[in-house]
C-alpha cells in the first residue's frame, strides 16, 4: 500500500511555504527511500528565500538532512560507501548530490561540479520529480549518491549538519594541505569556520586565529579550539596577523575586506582557500607582487568531493561530543511549524535553526 507523505514547497521570495501532502512514488532503479529525522536551516536557504539567490521553482529547500531508511531498491547494491550492508531503519547520511560517473564531464576529483548534477534541496519539483529535498518527512535517494550508515546515538542535529557545512570544511583543508604545527588564520565564525577550527585542532594545527565582526561568534571560537580571536571592526586589527607568520588562511565569511587582509597577511609559502563568497559582491583586490613575491597559493572550492564527504563524517562520529556542535542549533521546531522556523531564522541569525519530523527523545 502506498503511503502518504508531506513536503514544503517554495514558490517565491519571503512568502510562506505551502504544505502538499502527497503518496510516496514507486522507487525506480537503484533508489532508497529514506524518512527524515532531522533538518537544519543551512544559510543558502536562507538566502533563496530571502531572494538573494536564485532556485528553480517550486521547490523544496533543505539540504542538510539526516534519516532512516525507510525502503531499499532491489536494483540498488545494498551497500554504502564503506562497504557495510544497508538494512531498513539504519540512520544515514549521504552527499548534498548524485553525480553519475558515467556523464562525459565527469571528474573523479570533482564529482560536484558534473554535467547534470542531481542536488537534494535544489531541484524544481515536476510531476516525476519530487522529493528530494530536507523539508519533508521524506526524502529519495538517487543512484550514485554516497550514502554512509551513522551511529544510533548520533545527535541528529548535528548529524544533519555533516553532508554540507562539516563536508565543506573537510574540503577546504584538504586543499589547504599540511595543517599540522600549522599557523591557520580562519575568517568568517559561522558553522562552516567553527567545524574548521576543530578540524584544524584535531588535524594538529599550532596557532588558530579566528577572526570576525561578532564578538560572540569569537567567544564561541575558543571553545572550539581557536587559540587566537580578531575582531575585524577593531582599528588595530592588523598587529596580531603581524606577529604570528600566517601559514594558511581559510575564508568562509564572503567578504572582499577579510579575503584581502587574509591574503596580505600571508607568509612565505601560504595557502588561501576561498569558501564563503558564493554571492554578489564588489570585487576582491589582491597584490599580484604580493602573491609572486611570497609565491602564494590562491584555490577556491565550491561544495565538496567524496573524499570530504566521508572525512567528514568519520569527524564527527569521533568528534561530536568533544566539542560542543550541539549547542549551535540554537532552536528546534517540528516540522509543521517549518514557516515559523524560517522566520525565526532570518530575524535572529542563529547558527543553525533544526527542523524534526519526530519529537526529540531527550
Amino acid at each position: 500500500m502506498k503511503k502518504l507523505a508531506t513536503y514544503y514547497v517554495f514558490n517565491s521570495a519571503n512568502t510562506p511555504l505551502t504544505k502538499v501532502d502527497k503518496l510516496l512514488p514507486a522507487l525506480g532503479e537503484g533508489e532508497i527511500l529514506v524518512n527524515i529525522r532531522y533538518t537544519t536551516l543551512c544559510g543558502s536557504d536562507l538566502h533563496t528565500y530571502c531572494g538573494l539567490r536564485n532556485e528553480p521553482c517550486p521547490t523544496i529547500l533543505g539540504h542538510e538532512i539526516v534519516g532512516t531508511i525507510e525502503e531499499i531498491s532491489p536494483s540498488h547494491c545494498g551497500l554504502d560507501a564503506q562497504g557495510n550492508e544497508l538494512r531498513i531503519g539504519d540512520l544515514v547520511t549521504w552527499t548534498v548530490f548524485s553525480s553519475d560517473p558515467s556523464t562525459p564531464s565527469y571528474q573523479p576529483e570533482t564529482p560536484q561540479k558534473n554535467e547534470r548534477l542531481y542536488k537534494y534541496g535544489h531541484r524544481k519539483i515536476t510531476a516525476q520529480d519530487d522529493f528530494h529535498g530536507g523539508l519533508a518527512t521524506h526524502i529519495i535517494l538517487r543512484p550514485h549518491t554516497c550514502i554512509r550508515i551513522l551511529p544510533k546515538n548520533i545527535s541528529l542535529a548535528v548529524a544533519a549538519t555533516i553532508n554540507c557545512a562539516v563536508a565543506t570544511s573537510a574540503g577546504a583543508l584538504r586543499l589547504a594541505e599540511t595543517i599540522t604545527a600549522k599557523n591557520v588564520h580562519i575568517a568568517g565564525i559561522g558553522l562552516l569556520g567553527l567545524v574548521t577550527i576543530a578540524m584544524c585542532r584535531e588535524l594538529g594545527a599550532k596557532d588558530i586565529i579566528a577572526s570576525d565582526i561578532n564578538p560572540i561568534r569569537l567567544q564561541l571560537a575558543k571553545s572550539f579550539g581557536a587559540t587566537h580571536v580578531l575582531n575585524l571592526r577593531e582599528t588595530k586589527k592588523n598587529t596580531l596577523l603581524q606577529d604570528i607568520v600566517i601559514d594558511r588562511f581559510i575564508d568562509m565569511s564572503g567578504s572582499p575586506e577579510a579575503m584581502e587582509l587574509g591574503i596580505e597577511t600571508l607568509g612565505l609559502h601560504g595557502h588561501a582557500v576561498l569558501v564563503g563568497a558564493v554571492f554578489n559582491q564588489r570585487l576582491t583586490g589582491i597584490d599580484a607582487e604580493k602573491v609572486i613575491r611570497k609565491m602564494l597559493s590562491i584555490k577556491g572550492l565550491h561544495n565538496y568531493n567524496y573524499t570530504d564527504f566521508s572525512t567528514a563524517v568519520d569527524f564527527i562520529i569521533t568528534n561530536w561530543q568533544k566539542y560542543p556542535f550541539e549547542s549551535l542549533i540554537e532552536y528546534e521546531f517540528p516540522l509543521d511549524e517549518v514557516n515559523t522556523a524560517i522566520d525565526y531564522a532570518v530575524a535572529q541569525k542563529p547558527i543553525r535553526a533544526g527542523l524534526y519530523t519526530h519529537p526529540p527523545m531527550q
